[in-house]
């Protein structure tokens, strides 16, 4: 059976979850990731009312759509990360603006709050960033001695450890997306991450191949590294753009900008290999969520859903239970 197709709401926030399902409906989800912002999920409500809970879901089963995973992203991201400038003053509640420490604390217990809201949503899976407390020492420059980076993980799991325990509680995984800022990047790292806390089975991945690519990581690869540690998959594209002035690391250039290194695209319209990647999950008998995370900036959003959607029911396919030349054995 195929895979469902769903549609991460984290780049359409801006509208209303009841606006924006009519017209993942119409363009062919079969559900929604809901981020854990805008009006999609209050978390922190969802934690605690169940009749709340309800009513989200039935603006999806209004619009025929199933509900997968939940997605707080932003309240991670406060958790090990430094929180010393204004960029992350909106991830938190206005209360904490300006003060590192409070949106730090506030991100730790919502964080939590996410595993009881998707126990309260009849969900599995939250997915997410944990921030990095040492991302800003990634080049060696001025020196970073080892013990700097080993200190750095060992606050990951001080930091991590407890929220897991309430994941473990509520029968809940929490699902990291790999991505430059957090403390798994590349492969290397993911396993360092895992490492870490003890491989301990509550947390794994949310595979998005698009920030491997511009890495020059292999996306394929990193499924077959981590086989059992797929617990939610983010489709989306990327592309080199390299023309020998800028590089990987984006010339402190704006995403759609001219000049810059790489860039997001639209699924389909970049240069991830989609084919390879479907082949891998195969392999690792993942059966979860494909989930569209649309981001292009040169491209009309609503096409760019539209078309992303119809490309990744084109590109999965079934693996087979036979050999293809199995019939030459009888």
């Amino acid at each position: 059976m195929p895979r469902p197709v769903t549609l991460f709401t984290g780049q359409w926030a801006d509208l209303p979850l009841a606006t924006l399902a009519k017209k993942a409906t119409s363009w062919g989800y079969d559900g929604l990731e809901l981020a854990c912002w805008g009006d999609h999920l209050d978390v922190n409500k969802a934690a605690v009312d169940k009749s709340y809970c309800k009513r989200q879901l039935a603006i999806l089963r209004k619009n025929r759509l199933s509900l997968y995973a939940i997605s707080h992203h932003l309240a991670g991201q406060l958790v090990c990360d430094p929180n010393t400038d204004s960029r992350s003053d909106g991830f938190a509640a206005p209360s904490c603006t300006g003060n590192a420490e409070n949106k730090r604390a506030w991100a730790v217990e919502t964080m939590k709050n996410a595993a009881r809201a998707a126990r309260n949503l009849g969900v599995t899976v939250v997915n997410g960033f944990t921030g990095s407390s040492i991302w800003h020492l990634l080049y060696g420059f001025p020196p970073v001695p080892d013990q700097m980076i080993e200190e750095g993980y060992r606050y990951f799991a001080k930091m991590w450890n407890p929220i897991l325990d309430v994941y473990d509680e509520c029968g809940v995984t929490f699902a990291l997306e790999v991505h430059p800022t957090e403390f798994a990047f590349d492969i290397v790292t993911a396993h360092r991450t895992l490492d870490a806390i003890g491989r301990r089975k509550t947390f794994g991945f949310n595979f998005d191949p698009s920030h491997l690519y511009w890495q020059m990581v292999d996306p394929a690869r990193f499924i077959e590294e981590f086989p059992d540690r797929i617990y939610h998959v983010h489709m989306k594209d990327a592309a080199l753009q390299l023309d020998g002035k800028s590089g990987i690391l984006g010339s402190h250039l704006n995403f759609g900008t001219r000049g810059r290194g790489w860039d997001f695209r639209s699924l389909g319209r970049g240069s991830v290999r989609f084919e390879e990647i479907i082949r891998a999950l195969n392999a690792v008998r993942y059966t979860g969520p494909l989930s569209v995370e649309w981001e292009d900036s040169g491209m009309e959003r609503e096409q760019g859903a539209r078309e992303s959607c119809a490309f990744v029911r084109k590109i999965d396919f079934v693996p087979s239970e036979i050999a293809f030349d199995a019939a030459f054995e009888r």
